[in-house]
């Protein structure tokens, strides 16, 4: 099994070093900077823990005059035997379109002969496949009526997890955010709590993105959707998205058992008129103790 997983990871920094060659200039590939140099010491120490899953993401110009597509990709340590987790999305393409792009680039992928890499094949693939879906979603935003396109829906989603440690992934939460746009806050600890707040597409993305591949003890307990004429950061509860941190209650010497204080953090929430938000995360009635 050991030699199998150092035979995929071989294969996808060689695959990570052709498209690094295929896209030199600078913001057409984002990868992590601790990524690849964490493959490589795995495979030159020759075991060891397994080192994070490689993610990146690929700018692919479209048409004339040129639009982006990101393709995402999240590969687990097993690619190229294991399918890849692919996402293409683009500003220019409405969520309708995007979907559709996405089921036949699956698809196409799918169909491909099983162990052999297909990153380079995917970006290709969208090259030559993306543009009648940019062509559409330009159509489609034509016909839209002026009223209509004034409105903008911001959504609200309370994530809640059984704790929220690691490093990798807090900068994964926090990357996310920022590249959405979302703002809100992430609470670590036990038990962790994440609320983002923004365009609807945007919040959905976010709770596609941190899931995967199977973040355990996660769900999403409630949504909050409004919408506004015109722009709707009037609308937002927190100005930025925050690092939570309370002191924990008590002193409990085992990291797993670092409860928060949620009375802290119901305090917080209702200085941002979301005390509601307590009994549906916990399942009981916030309550301050008198001062």
């Amino acid at each position: 099994m050991a030699a199998a997983v150092r035979e995929c990871l071989e294969l996808q920094l060689l695959e990570v070093e052709m498209l690094l060659s295929m896209f030199p200039k600078k913001g057409e590939i984002s990868l992590d900077g601790a990524a690849v140099p964490a493959l490589q010491r795995y495979l030159r120490d020759g075991g060891g823990s397994l080192p994070p899953r490689l993610e990146y993401s690929v700018a692919v110009g479209v048409g004339e005059p040129e639009v982006k597509v990101e393709l995402q990709v999240q590969l687990p340590h097993m690619y190229p035997h294991v399918a890849p987790q692919l996402f293409a999305r683009s500003n220019a393409l409405h969520r309708q379109q995007q979907l559709q792009l996405n089921t036949r680039l699956t698809s196409h992928i799918s169909s491909l002969d099983s162990g052999e890499l297909c990153i380079c094949e995917a970006v290709q693939w969208l090259k030559e496949n993306s543009l009648p879906y940019l062509e559409n979603s330009k159509v489609s935003a034509e016909g839209v009526s002026k009223e209509t396109a004034t409105k903008e829906t911001i959504q609200r989603m309370w994530i809640y997890s059984h704790h929220i440690y690691r490093q990798e992934l807090r900068k994964k939460i926090f990357e996310c955010a920022k590249k959405l746009n979302l703002t809100g806050f992430c609470l670590t600890g036990k038990p962790g709590v994440i609320c983002v707040e923004g365009i609807r597409e945007n919040c959905e993305e976010f709770w596609r993105v941190i899931r995967y591949p199977n973040w355990k003890h996660i769900s999403c307990k409630h949504v909050e959707t409004v919408e506004a004429e015109g722009s709707s950061d009037h609308l937002r509860l927190f100005r930025a998205f925050e690092d939570l941190q309370f002191q924990a209650h008590g002193d409990y010497g085992l990291r797993n058992d670092y409860h928060m204080d949620l009375g802290q953090f119901l305090e917080f929430l209702k200085q941002h008129q979301s005390g509601h938000i307590f009994q549906i995360l916990f399942g009981v009635e916030g309550k301050l103790a008198d001062k």
